[in-house]
């Protein structure tokens, strides 16, 4: 293979900016258009400028050589896709607003992929008719789609990402938990080759269906999802995903309930310091609505109600609170005073720290007049346990009981065992050995391959600029001439020599800009190792700085040469 041609600053189409961008937030949005790696085209939409091009391409190599290595074979679907197959699964609905819909000119309806698991599935099907063509795994890397509200944080909650998404085909459960073992080894690989650091926690399926999931997320200040993790045990969480053993307790010690005069206290806040009670001995509940109907949702008066984890259990139903005029419509539900007990044609769930046995203070369905001695399984029934509170810091750990400790992290890579959802939808069945159809059982998982690059953006850089690690740099080696014509000569020399040796190396050779902003420039761009033509430039003498460490040496050229090129 020819070695990269040396590419020139002077050449170079990017700019660097002295000042973080006015709508930056987080730090990778700061420093990838700072350092001219990205620019905004829109809102939540970039275009990656040549230095961004090749970091991206370099993420993308280091995934599809893993992939490759597992026996996955790569494949290019549209983007644009009908609607009929996400008709024939539900997701049409279920994505809601943040699917891109849209008409051809003969009122056909189509969407902008957000992920693709139908279109594999009937790819699969159309190709595949016996037991002999399974199992496989196919994957492509590709743009998706995704209509956000709030578009933020640069590329790491864009409307438009690059992402590897791949979908394994297997005839029995065995071959799928073979096959998602292959994908999570592969990924450990590509995170390390890539230099993030991550851990892998349980996960929800969401909107992609399935049993097993697993998140692996790059801890970092800008993260989007909170994980929790044990520092005594293996456990590891998102915090959508943690949930509790019920644990009945015994009640026959506890008096029959009571109604108690409480004016004025409609908050959990007002009725503890009223009665003089810890938060946690009250229960709290909060009304919702799913499709119109109102649900109760009980939880321990200290704890919040995570509306994810409600939205999730309810999904694809619309979650919504209750307003005003809903109160107005159902007079037996008395705002700041709503109990369990009692309640007519509501749907009660609760967390399951609301135990059957366990006893409350809580609303007697009256104004100002709370109940205590209200017990789970007695005086009220539970329709359905699901964990519904925000995971808080010292919760204990569900495996070992630690406190657990919680972090921001971005989601880098997500992978599902998504059984036969898809195929049962789409019908896709094989031949068996016995003559007989199979119903196909698949798995998904997907590479954030754009999030990748600003969650190593986030993790690696510091108060001077980014850092990248070596193999996904856009060089090898940032060559700085400090600015005379000996020292630019001698830069571009040992740039060719460089590029010779087989490094990819960026060159700073432009007219008219000072050392000083040449050495900034480098700091910001982050290339691994810098090379500086400087004041014994005339003596074939130069300094390698290490862009991370700092450390710096004079070498002579061929000294430098030998260095970096490892001989």
């Amino acid at each position: 293979m020819a070695n990269a041609p040396v590419q020139r600053m002077s050449q170079l189409m990017a700019k660097t900016l002295r000042d973080d961008p006015a709508d930056a937030e987080v730090l990778s949005h700061k420093l990838l258009v700072r350092a001219g790696y990205v620019r905004r085209t829109a809102a939540g939409v970039w275009t990656w400028l040549p230095l961004g091009k090749k970091v991206l391409s370099n993420v993308e190599r280091v995934v599809r050589e893993e992939m490759d290595a597992i026996g996955a074979q790569e494949v290019l679907l549209p983007a644009l896709l009908p609607r009929e197959p996400y008709d024939a699964t539900g997701r049409w609905d279920e994505y809601g607003p943040e699917l891109f819909r849209l008409q051809d000119r003969k009122g056909g309806d189509y969407l902008l992929g957000p992920t693709h698991e139908e279109i594999f599935t009937l790819m699969v099907k159309d190709q595949a008719s016996s037991y002999k063509d399974l199992p496989v795994i196919l994957y492509q890397i590709q743009t998706k789609f995704r209509d956000e509200a709030r578009p933020r944080a640069g590329i790491l909650r864009g409307r438009e990402f690059l992402m590897k998404d791949s979908y394994s085909f297997d005839l029995e459960d065995e071959g799928l938990a073979r096959s998602y073992a292959l994908h999570r080894a592969a990924y450990q690989r590509i995170f390390e080759r890539l230099g993030l650091d991550y851990r892998i926690c349980a996960a929800t399926a969401g909107a992609m269906g399935g049993s097993k999931s697993e998140e692996f997320l790059a801890p970092a200040e800008a993260g989007e999802d909170t994980f929790a993790d044990c520092p005594h045990c293996d456990f590891a969480a998102n915090t959508e995903a943690i949930a509790y053993e019920l644990k009945p307790v015994d009640a026959a010690g506890v008096p029959a309930a009571e109604d108690i005069p409480t004016p004025d206290t409609p908050t959990i806040e007002t009725l503890a310091a009223s009665l003089g009670v810890p938060a946690s001995a009250t229960l709290k509940n909060l009304l919702v609505k799913v499709d119109g109907e109102i649900v109760a949702v009980g939880v321990p008066g200290d704890r919040e109600v995570d509306m994810g984890k409600v939205e999730a259990h309810f999904a694809p139903a619309v979650v919504e609170m209750v307003t005003e005029t809903d109160f107005t419509a159902r007079p037996d539900l008395v705002r700041g005073y709503v109990g369990p007990q009692g309640l007519d044609k509501v749907t009660y769930l609760a967390d399951p720290r609301v135990a059957p046995g366990t006893a409350w203070i809580t609303g007697a369905n009256k104004a100002d007049t709370h109940a205590k001695n209200v017990v789970a399984g007695r005086d009220f029934e539970v329709d359905a346990y699901v964990d519904v509170v925000v995971v808080q810091e010292g919760d204990p750990c569900p495996k070992c009981g630690t406190g657990l400790r919680l972090d921001r992290a971005i989601e880098i890579g997500h992978i599902f065992q998504l059984g036969r959802k898809y195929a049962d939808a789409l019908k896709l069945d094989v031949l068996g050995q016995n003559g007989k159809p199979v119903r196909v059982t698949m798995g998904s998982y997907g590479v954030g391959v754009s999030r990748a690059v600003a969650a190593l953006a986030e993790q690696t850089a510091d108060d001077k600029g980014l850092c990248w690690p070596a193999e996904v740099a856009p060089a090898d080696v940032h060559v700085v001439a400090a600015g005379k014509a000996l020292q630019t000569e001698l830069a571009l020399d040992v740039s060719e020599k460089l590029s010779a040796a087989g490094l990819r190396v960026l060159v700073d050779d432009r007219a008219g800009v000072s050392p000083g902003v040449k050495f900034t420039d480098s700091e910001l761009i982050g290339v691994p190792q810098i090379l500086v033509a400087g004041r014994r430039a005339a003596e074939g003498v130069v300094e390698l700085k290490d862009r991370r460490t700092g450390e710096r040496e004079e070498l002579t050229v061929e000294e430098a040469i030998t260095r970096l090129s490892g001989r």
